[in-house]
């Protein structure tokens, strides 16, 4: 028999049926609002921009969620799915009570069980895989801000293992390259100034749709005010629609499009020559590396004209130094990802947009003292150099190599702890080496709000309550203007879920590690923090928001002597770390592989309704987008004989076929490209309404390409084809 099975808790949730609408005969409704209204602060959970809004219930009962006028994250907007995050309270596939593996008449299965006996049995195992392995291998997966407070558990237990797919799957490539460039990241939320810049340029990137509430708002803000838009994209995205220049490239050859834009730059002398002289090292290097890389060239390579390129390059020039060159969000495509962020940064150097307004503002946050506890012990080893020796230039967690390194009885890690994120839809071909690490781990947490796939590899199953049903920490982001925000539980969790801080501390003091949680209540530990800073939990609850006077210029000074935290202290163009790790120190450019006869580039995104696979069973998302759809060109659906509406499945190179999805035929996407909305497709019957529902991009993704510089995982090089229903039947 497998260590652990891969179980479903459909049969034990305990979801009963909707509740049928009573007959309330002909008389008018009340209005929405003319009840008993109370309102309570929150801080948006939904995604992870966290903005700051209210949210109000009625006679008792939810009734509407907004954005709080105070807030720059929201700028007192929630956007679609801000709105929509009282459907995660409302949701009846909600996870309800601990369950715990159990074999029973030979079969593995979930039982319900108290929060004493799960919690009793985490602790229990805790304890054997340190006196067997030691404390430190232990590692916490996780995605949210509830990760916080696991995170101080394993570090009190003796582990600093941890790793959060947002990196390595994500952002990662963007985070090192500026950091090797500019000595810092882009942070988030971005520190892109687009309500003061004449001229945006977006690479891939999806606003309007991925709908990062205050970028998206001062993005529109800039389009007002008559900014050059230039979107680079395969797709007719929102954004290309509101561009003056769509450069539809051809899929993989980002690259060789940035590269000749530094070459016009620099050999047309538009670059910012007092900024670079007076900030970067490494001008000469660049301009001789990128000599070869002529728009004529990039015209082979993108299928974008020599013509078009040398003007978008120019109309980047006359508007510096308010161009912004974007970093973009999602950035692990092609396996040369932190290379192709170098190239953005060094773009952005050349038109001396870092630090300057209309570009990158230098964002500050509050000096919030962390609460008072006893210092974690040392590790016995660190982890980082033992499990990722390959990526030394990754500062962070990689999710892959994690998983990588749980699997086989001599692997590093022996438990995990897995908080808010569905590994198999975020890990991109990754179910096999899941299923083989479940075989090996002597733990497994689950602690999550919705039964989504991971947990069916647990031995514990723990059901946190909603972001509206709990305290979390303070959201101290670092921003144009230093502010504290508040996010205060609206209702009394329902069932029989618990907040993250009330499942750590107890599993703590069942360890002897009561003294990391010291209070009864997290509230005192939020209203401690407050006090450090002149405010108070009573403050907060009546204004949500909290703006603190900046301490540091926003943006540099005319001549102002700036220390970069670079090895040189200078924006660096070439750079001497990566050559001394064995990279490149510039960018270069590698021909991308061309889809096989009859298929396509797959090529993926966001929509407006949805955050990843994480909302797609919110009944009131759920209404606005049930599933989502394939792109495909006209003379792509000429060949196949389909037309919109039609059912096909997706057939990737490696033979993985996706469930059925609908055609959209449309003038907006490339002929050699398809597209989808990422996060459809579930396949678990315990999600009722998003089950079977479209097609998912991730179990599609077979082929992987890993940075070599940070570890990421490279998604945008495989290929599908269509397969209409009938030829499957």
């Amino acid at each position: 028999m497998k260590r652990r099975e891969f179980l479903k808790l459909s049969a034990m949730l305990g979801a009963g049926a909707a509740t049928p609408a009573l007959m309330t005969g002909c008389a008018s409704p009340r209005l929405p609002g003319s009840g008993q209204v109370e309102a309570s602060p929150i801080v948006c959970n939904v995604c992870f921009w966290r903005c700051a809004g209210t949210v109000y219930k009625e006679d008792g009962q939810p009734w509407k969620v907004e954005g709080n006028p105070e807030d720059l994250h929201s700028l007192g907007r929630f956007c679609t799915r801000g709105s929509g995050g009282l459907g995660m309270y409302r949701d009846p596939d909600r996870l309800r009570q601990p369950m715990l593996r159990v074999t029973e008449n030979g079969q593995q299965t979930f039982k319900p069980v108290s929060w004493e006996e799960a919690l009793d049995f985490i602790a229990s195992r805790m304890s054997n895989i340190a006196e067997t392995h030691g404390e430190d291998r232990l590692c916490l997966l996780s995605h949210g801000v509830g990760g916080t407070h696991f995170r101080r558990l394993l570090g009190a237990f003796g582990s600093t293992g941890f790793a959060q797919p947002s990196f390595a799957q994500c952002r990662g490539p963007r985070d090192v390259g500026f950091a090797l460039t500019f000595g810092e990241g882009v942070g988030s939320p971005d520190r892109t100034d687009m309500e003061n810049s004449r001229c945006i340029v977006l690479i891939g990137s999806h606003l309007g749709e991925n709908l990062h509430n205050s970028q998206v708002q001062t993005w529109i803000k800039a389009v007002e005010n008559r900014a050059t838009v230039i979107t680079v994209d395969p797709r007719f995205s929102v954004a290309a629609g509101k561009s003056r220049y769509w450069l539809p490239i051809r899929p993989g050859t980002d690259m060789a499009l940035l590269l000749a834009w530094i070459h016009v730059l620099i050999h047309e002398g538009l670059y910012d020559q007092d900024y670079i002289a007076r900030y970067a090292t490494g001008l000469e290097q660049l301009a001789e590396h990128v000599l070869p890389f002529s728009p004529e060239w990039a015209f082979l390579e993108t299928g974008i004209s020599a013509d078009v390129i040398r003007e978008t390059a120019r109309e980047m020039a006359r508007h510096a130094p308010a161009t912004l060159v974007h970093p973009g969000r999602h950035v692990t495509w092609y396996g040369d990802d932190t290379q192709r962020s170098r190239a953005i940064a060094i773009l952005n150097a050349l038109l001396g947009s870092w630090g300057r307004e209309g570009g990158y503002f230098i964002p500050e946050r509050v000096s919030l003292p962390s609460y008072p506890v006893p210092e974690a012990p040392e590790p016995r080893t660190d982890w980082m150099a033992e499990v990722q020796k390959d990526y030394p230039l990754a500062p962070a967690g990689i999710t892959n190599v994690v998983i990588e390194n749980s699997i086989g009885d001599d692997a590093f890690f022996k438990g995990w702890f897995v908080y808010g994120t569905n590994l198999p839809y975020s890990v991109p071909s990754s179910a096999d080496q899941i299923q083989a690490a479940a075989q090996s781990l002597d733990l497994m947490v689950v602690v999550d709000t919705m039964p989504c796939a991971i947990t069916g590899y647990a031995d514990v199953v723990l059901p946190e309550c909603t972001y509206l049903e709990r305290l979390d920490p303070i959201r101290n982001s670092p921003e144009r203007q230093p502010a504290l925000a508040v996010s205060f539980p609206a209702f009394e969790p329902r069932y029989d879920s618990k907040p993250a801080w009330w499942i750590a501390k107890q599993i703590a003091e069942r360890l002897d590690l009561g003294a990391y949680f010291p209070w009864e209540d997290y509230a005192e530990e939020v209203d401690w923090q407050l006090q450090q800073v002149g405010s108070s939990l009573e403050e907060m609850r009546q204004l949500g928001v909290k703006s603190f006077p900046r301490t540091t210029a926003k943006f540099f000074e005319p001549g102002e002597a700036v220390e970069f935290r670079t090895p040189s202290g200078r924006i660096e163009l070439y750079s001497e770390m990566l050559a001394s790790f064995g990279h490149d120190p510039l960018p270069k450019y590698a021909p991308p592989r061309r889809p096989p006869e009859r298929y396509f580039h797959l090529s993926y995104g966001r929509a407006p309704a949805h955050t990843f696979g994480r909302t797609i069973n919110n009944p009131t998302l759920f209404e606005l987008m049930p599933e989502n759809a394939v792109w495909v060109n006209p003379l792509v659906a000429r060949d196949f004989a389909l037309s919109s509406g039609d059912y096909v499945r997706l057939r990737n190179q490696d033979g993985v076929v996706s469930n059925r999805v609908r055609v959209r035929v449309t003038e907006r996407i490339r002929p050699d490209s398809v597209f989808i909305v990422h996060g459809f497709g579930q396949k678990d019957p315990r999600l009722r309404l998003a089950s079977q529902r479209g097609a998912d991009d991730n179990h599609l993704m077979t082929r992987v390409l890993i940075d070599p510089i940070m570890g990421g995982t490279g998604m945008r090089g495989n290929f599908v084809t269509l397969v209409p229903e009938e030829q499957l039947a």
